[in-house]
């Protein structure tokens, strides 16, 4: 017997059976999002189901048709371009190919100077530089992990990492080591030194903290002393006579030193610090989209439920660790005294950020009133916007932005059009959910080649609402050589790094964004640390991002938000900002430098088969997570067992660079057909401790995981823009349903 529910649909009472579709004016909604946003979303937003479907409606039917003509130019221009490489082969003239973009409108006229005028932005996005964590929202441990990284310890992040070395008897493994408790705490003073520096001492000598008549005061032996910079005291935590904790400031961001003489840190420690708490990832990024497998209903429930529960404030996740159940949620914000005895409190979460998805992919979940899936980036729009007005009604626990602004990162726009097409998009939002025009921010991903050499005018067509733009350097590769697919063979992907595209690409991202007048309003952000056990190597390499003008940069983990925290604590990110509006700006001859290889014959075979087996085994170890297992983001061990964190974008380039070396055959299909083989067997070895894992090798023809990934390689190059969601997604649905 079919159970079947009631649903009221624009005041008429309909019968549906449940698990099918649910008819909402002329959209067809599968029952699990329809039965969601009537009985969990609508309720929270106090908002009828009449004006919403029918608004929803609407709007669908308002802006499909539009989105529809960006991808099909997107198409048009890539045909001219493979076209005028073909006709043009050898060297590339410059000046011809620049001339060529122009023609086409890939180029546009640059316009006047102008600055952006988005208003009510949060203090982390306007004025705090700090780590950026970006989370797969679909996975609820991991997005309240990210949600509470706003604060993390300083003690914990460095005893547990890479950063001190596990020499002279440091090591890490067993019980608590006091040798590596001795380095860290160590490591930690000298970070004091250079933050919250004393008059004339080392914080590595203080016996006591106190605070007398409003100043630290930290006796060093005999004598006291004080901070260099006495206004860097913020409050504390305790009795004024004894506090607990004592918060500082620099360069907008806090520390916290905790005192507890009776912890076991503490009473190893002459000063009795029992941890140094920081500030770390002001912001985070819930991220619906290359980090996420959702391909249906079911999964996009998944994703709008837990970004509803961090925004209402009531998420949490119960789990299994060491033996023993344990529940997460949501940190409450951080209570502190000021040095006038008045109460005053700091936000104990990140603010928070939600990545939609693009402009390209449809999603079964709802079906048009033509009989199309829905534009899956309108859908996100609706939906995680409709969410996000709970923060700005106030009708939440737990506040999110403190100005009563929704945060939307958008990715793979490419060009001013697209950018506009976004801003309109948001409005029509704004409309439906009766809020205020603007609320909508918007974060501009600047990863598709065609919206890097137009930087300024996308700027442009979103100045209004525009809070975040971030460079997102694989994807950019990506877009990179499908868009160049014709014009040679590409440089090894190690390589890619050391090209003058990229240099320049990463420089205009800042040049652009400070001639737009982002400083003060907007976040210029830096990519994705992909090695997160190799904690030490960040530390020395990704302090580059703030020294590039960047006052954000993505991090894959609440620890690594810590230590690279550090970073911003040694560079002023405002100061290095005014320093680099004098240089020359980014070359755009050099953006358009395409890195293909001088002499593709000139690469060894022991060269080319070595790219092909990296290139395959990352493609492989990724795939058959998400087809599989519905993983969108995993740490992944390449082909030497060093753990990377991987998502689509990672994907894409992989993919794409190998299609691209069949192409101009660099290697042939048979080759990369036995490599893929040859790296499966790699992979299950890699695997082979995961129960869910499904081995690929003695299952090819049948391996739904293996054949995915030689769509990706062997139909690479007529993926739109090179991407991988048409194909993941119709591999995944085949697998959920098979």
């Amino acid at each position: 017997m079919v159970r079947s529910i009631v649903t009221i649909i624009y005041g008429i009472s309909t019968l549906y059976p449940m698990g099918n579709r649910i008819q909402k004016g002329g959209l067809q909604v599968a029952s699990e999002l329809a039965r969601f946003i009537d009985e969990e979303l609508l309720p929270s937003l106090q908002l009828s189901g009449e004006i919403f479907w029918s608004g929803f409606e609407s709007l669908i039917y308002q802006l499909s048709d539009r989105n529809q003509q960006l991808l099909h130019t997107r198409n048009q221009l890539q045909e001219k371009i493979d076209h005028w490489h073909r006709s043009h082969p050898g060297k590339i003239n410059l000046q011809e190919y620049k001339k060529f973009l122009r023609e086409i409108s890939y180029l546009i006229d640059v316009g006047d100077d102008f600055s952006i005028t988005t208003e009510n932005i949060d203090n982390e996005i306007a004025f705090q530089a700090g780590p950026q964590l970006v989370v797969p929202v679909k996975n609820a441990r991991f997005a309240l992990n990210a949600a509470n990284a706003r604060w993390g310890s300083l003690y914990d992040a460095l005893y547990g990492t890479d950063v001190i070395p596990e020499t002279d008897g440091a090591e890490r493994a067993g019980e608590y080591n006091p040798i590596r408790g001795a380095k860290v705490i160590e490591y930690a003073r000298e970070f004091l030194d250079l933050a919250c520096p004393l008059v004339d001492e080392s914080h590595k000598s203080v016996l006591a903290y106190s605070i007398v008549q409003g100043e630290l005061q930290a006796k060093c032996g005999s004598s006291s002393t004080t901070l260099q910079d006495n206004t860097q005291l913020k409050g504390y935590r305790g009795q004024a006579e004894q506090p607990s904790s004592f918060l500082f400031l620099n360069n907008n961001l806090h520390i916290e030193i905790q005192i507890d003489p009776k912890s076991q840190i503490g009473q190893t420690d002459k000063a009795g610090v029992k941890d140094i708490v920081l500030e770390a990832a002001i912001t985070a990024i819930q991220d619906c989209e290359d980090s996420v497998a959702a391909v249906d209903a079911a999964d996009k429930v998944d994703v709008y439920r837990n970004w509803l529960g961090l925004i209402r404030g009531d998420l949490k996740e119960s789990f299994l660790k060491t033996g023993s159940s344990k529940t997460r949620v949501l940190e409450k914000d951080r209570d502190f005294t000021s040095l006038n005895g008045e109460s005053f409190s700091l936000q104990g979460r990140s603010l928070l950020l939600v990545r939609n998805v693009g402009h390209l992919m449809r999603n079964p979940a709802i079906i048009d009133g033509q009989g199309k899936e829905v534009f899956e980036g309108i859908m996100d729009a609706v939906i995680t916007a409709a969410v996000g007005s709970i923060d700005v009604n106030k009708l939440n626990l737990l506040s999110n932005s403190r100005c009563g602004s929704i945060y939307i990162v958008k990715p793979k726009m490419h060009g001013p059009d697209e950018v506009a097409f976004t801003s309109e998009l948001f409005a029509a939002v704004e409309k439906l959910l009766d809020m205020a025009p603007n609320t909508i921010k918007v974060g501009i991903m600047d990863e598709e080649r065609r919206t890097s050499v137009n930087l300024k005018e996308c700027i442009r067509a979103a100045k209004d609402r525009v809070a975040f733009i971030n460079t997102g350097f694989l994807d950019r590769t990506g877009d990179e050589i499908h868009t160049s697919m014709a014009a040679g063979a590409m440089v090894p992907k190690a390589e890619m790094k050391t090209t003058a595209w990229i240099s320049s690409y990463e420089d205009n991202n800042v040049d652009v964004g400070l001639a737009c007048g982002l400083q003060g309003r907007a976040q210029i952000g830096k990519g994705m640390w992909a090695m997160p056990d190799l904690m030490a190597r960040m530390m020395d390499e990704k302090i580059g991002h703030p020294l590039a003008g960047a006052n954000t940069a993505w991090v894959p983990s609440p620890t690594a938000a810590v230590l690279h925290a550090l970073h911003y604590h040694h560079v002023n990110v405002q100061a290095q900002q005014e320093e680099l509006r004098s240089r020359t700006p980014a070359s755009l001859d050099e953006l358009l430098t395409i890195p293909v290889l001088e002499d593709p014959l000139s690469q060894s075979a022991e060269k080319i088969q070595h790219e092909l087996d990296n290139n395959a085994q990352g493609i492989l170890g990724y795939v058959v997570r998400w087809i599989d297992q519905g993983i969108g983001c995993s740490k992944v061990p390449d082909i030497d067992n060093i753990g990377l964190m991987e998502d689509r974008a990672t994907l894409r380039i992989s993919s794409q660079h190998i299609a691209n070396w069949i192409v101009h055959e660099v290697c042939s299909e048979s080759q990369v057909r036995q490599t893929l083989e040859k790296m499966a067997a790699v992979v299950d070895q890699q695997n082979v401790h995961d129960p869910l894992y499904q081995a690929m090798v003695g299952n090819f023809e049948n391996s739904i995981a293996f054949q995915a990934a030689c769509d990706l390689v062997f139909k690479g190059t007529e993926q739109p823009n090179g991407y991988t969601e048409p194909l993941l997604h119709a591999r995944r649905i085949k697998k959920k349903t098979s």
